[in-house]
C-alpha cells in the first residue's frame, strides 16, 4: 500500500512538472512573436541586422514547440506553489531567451555576460547598461532593446494573465506572485482574466499618449515611441547615450515626468477611473497622497540644494533639472538630462536613498513601495504612541480602514527580507574588489530595478567585472520579483509542500 501511495504521489507530482513545462512551452513561443517587431524595423530601415532577429524567432518558436507538444494534454489549474515556481522560471527563461538576439547581432558586439546583463535589464525594467554607443547601435536593435522593457514593465504578465486562461490555464494564481504590494489577495474583479485585458489596454493607450506627446514635442516618430515604451514601463533605456539629455527639451522633460507620475501610480487607480469614469478614487486613496507628498518635498530639496550652490546659471535650469532627476530617479526610471553624480554630494545619495521607496504597489515602477514606506512610518508612529501610552490600544489606520495585524507583520516581513539581500548582494561585489560607493549604488541601482548608480555605475556598468555582473542579474531579478516570490524557492518547505 506503501509504494501505492507513493507511485500515486510521484505520478502527480510528475503530471505537475510537465503541466509546468507545457505552460513554459507556450510563453516561449509566444515570446518568439516578439522578435517579429525589431526585424520589420530592420527592413523599413535597411539596417542589415534582420537575421538574428529570424533565427532568434525559430528559435524560440521550435524551443517552445518541443517543450509544449508533448505535454500538450496536461491541462489544469495552477496552485500557489506552482504559480511562484511559474513566475520565476518565467522571467528566467524569457530573458535568457531575450539574450539571443544580443548574442547573435554583430553590433553591438558584446560578451555573453553582457548579452544576457542587457536582456535581464531590459525585461525586469532596470535601465542599466553595458553598451556604449547606443545611438551608433543599428535601429531594430535599439528598438528591441526599447521593446524589452515595455513588456517587462507590465505587459508581458498582464499579457500571459489574459491569454493563459484561454488555453486552459488558471491566471490568477500568476496575478497574484507577480503582483506587487502588500495586499496581494485582493482582487480587483473576480474575472481576472477580463481585468488583466483592461489593464493591458490602459498601458497601451497611456504608451500610445506618451508616445504622440513626444512627438508632438520635437521627438522623431522612432525616438518618441521608443522612449515611450521605456517611460511608462519607468525602464530608463534610451536610444542614445546622453538620454533624454540628447533632446535638451524642459518641455520633454516635462512630457517625461507627467508619464512617469502616471504610471508610478498604482494601476487599480487608473482600472477604477477608467472602470468608474470618475476620478474621486485618486484624491481618496492614502497612497496616491503620501507619493505625491514625497515626489513635492523631494523636487523642492533638490532645487533649493542645486540654487544655493548655483549649479546651474539660473532657477528656471535649476528647477528644470531638479524636477526631471528627482522623479526619474524616485520612481526607479533611471533616465538622465545631466550628470548628477556631479551634483553636491548630499544630492546623489539622497536621490539613490529615494528610489529605495520607489513607485505605488500594483505600478510598473521598483523600489519597496510607497504603501511599505507609508505602513512602516505608521507602525514606527504607534510604537512612539504606545511608549508614553503603553495600555492604550492604537491601530494603524490606512485611510479610514484599520489595517489587519498580518498586513503590518508581512511588510516588516518584506523590509527585514529586502535589507538582508541588500546586505548579502553588496557584501557578494565588495568580494568581487568593487569599492564601496560603486558597490552600494550598484546594489541599489539593480535591486530597486532603478539602472544608473554611483562611482563607475554612473553611466554603464561595461567595466564591471563578469562575477559582479551575474550578481546584479540576480539583484534584479530579487527586486522586481517583489523578493519572497523568488526567496521561497530557496525554502526547503517549498518543495517538501
Amino acid at each position: 500500500m506503501t509504494y501505492l501511495n507513493l507511485l500515486s504521489k510521484n505520478k502527480k507530482v510528475l503530471m505537475q512538472y510537465q503541466a509546468l513545462i507545457r505552460i513554459l512551452g507556450l510563453l516561449v513561443a509566444l515570446f518568439s512573436v516578439t522578435m517579429i517587431p525589431p526585424a520589420l524595423v530592420s527592413l523599413f530601415y535597411q539596417d542589415g541586422s534582420g537575421l538574428p532577429f529570424i533565427m532568434a524567432f525559430v528559435l524560440c518558436i521550435s524551443t517552445g514547440l518541443i517543450f509544449w507538444y508533448p505535454n500538450r494534454a496536461y491541462k489544469r489549474d495552477l496552485k500557489a506553489k506552482e504559480g511562484f515556481l511559474i513566475v520565476a522560471l518565467f522571467w528566467l527563461v524569457l530573458a535568457s531567451f531575450g539574450a539571443i538576439p544580443f548574442i547573435l547581432l554583430e553590433q553591438p558586439n558584446i560578451s555573453v555576460t553582457d548579452a544576457f546583463f542587457e536582456s535581464f535589464s531590459g525585461l525586469t525594467t532596470t535601465g542599466a547598461t553595458v553598451i556604449e554607443g547606443i545611438e551608433f547601435l543599428p535601429e531594430s536593435m535599439q528598438f528591441y532593446r526599447q521593446q524589452l522593457q515595455w513588456l517587462g514593465g507590465m505587459g508581458i504578465i498582464v499579457l500571459a494573465v489574459a491569454i493563459l486562461p484561454l488555453l486552459g490555464v488558471g491566471g490568477m494564481q500568476l496575478y497574484r506572485a507577480e503582483t506587487p504590494g502588500p495586499v496581494k489577495d485582493s482582487k480587483m474583479t473576480p474575472r481576472i482574466a477580463e481585468t488583466a485585458k483592461q489593464l493591458w489596454f490602459i498601458y497601451l493607450g497611456l504608451t500610445i499618449a506618451c508616445a504622440v506627446a513626444y512627438w508632438a514635442a520635437g521627438m522623431s516618430a522612432f525616438d518618441a515611441i521608443c522612449h515611450s515604451f521605456s517611460t511608462i514601463a519607468i525602464g530608463g533605456f534610451s536610444t542614445h547615450d546622453a538620454s533624454l539629455g540628447y533632446f535638451n527639451s524642459p518641455l520633454i522633460n516635462l512630457i517625461c515626468v507627467v508619464f512617469l507620475w502616471i504610471a508610478a501610480l498604482n494601476f487599480a487607480l487608473h482600472f477604477a477611473a477608467a472602470s468608474g469614469r470618475t476620478l474621486k478614487g485618486y484624491w481618496k486613496d492614502p497612497e496616491f497622497k503620501a507619493f505625491f507628498f514625497i515626489q513635492f518635498v523631494l523636487i523642492a530639496v533638490c532645487f533649493l540644494v542645486l540654487v544655493d550652490h548655483s549649479v546651474f546659471a539660473d532657477a528656471e535650469t535649476a528647477f528644470d533639472q531638479a524636477l526631471f532627476q528627482a522623479v526619474s530617479i524616485s520612481t526607479t526610471a533611471g533616465f538622465a538630462t545631466t550628470d548628477f553624480s556631479a551634483w553636491p554630494v548630499f544630492l546623489p545619495i539622497l536621490l539613490i536613498f529615494s528610489s529605495f521607496i520607489g513607485g505605488c504597489a500594483g505600478s510598473t515602477g521598483g523600489g519597496l513601495k510607497v504603501i511599505r514606506i507609508f505602513l512602516l512610518y505608521l507602525q514606527g508612529k504607534r510604537e512612539i504612541n504606545r511608549l508614553i501610552h503603553p495600555k492604550a490600544v492604537y491601530a494603524v489606520k490606512l485611510g479610514e480602514r484599520a489595517m489587519p495585524e498580518r498586513v503590518i507583520e508581512a511588510v516588516w516581513g518584506f523590509f527585514a527580507a529586502y535589507a538582508i539581500i541588500f546586505v548579502f548582494i553588496m557584501l557578494a561585489l565588495l568580494g568581487t574588489g568593487m569599492d564601496d560607493i560603486t558597490a552600494f549604488t550598484a546594489t541599489a541601482a539593480t535591486l530597486n530595478n532603478l539602472g544608473p548608480g554611483l562611482g563607475d555605475v554612473a553611466g554603464t556598468y561595461a567595466s564591471i567585472s563578469d562575477s559582479g555582473k551575474w550578481i546584479l542579474v540576480l539583484a534584479m531579478l530579487f527586486g522586481r520579483l517583489e523578493v519572497f516570490s523568488l526567496l521561497v524557492l530557496f525554502s526547503p518547505t517549498f518543495w517538501r509542500s
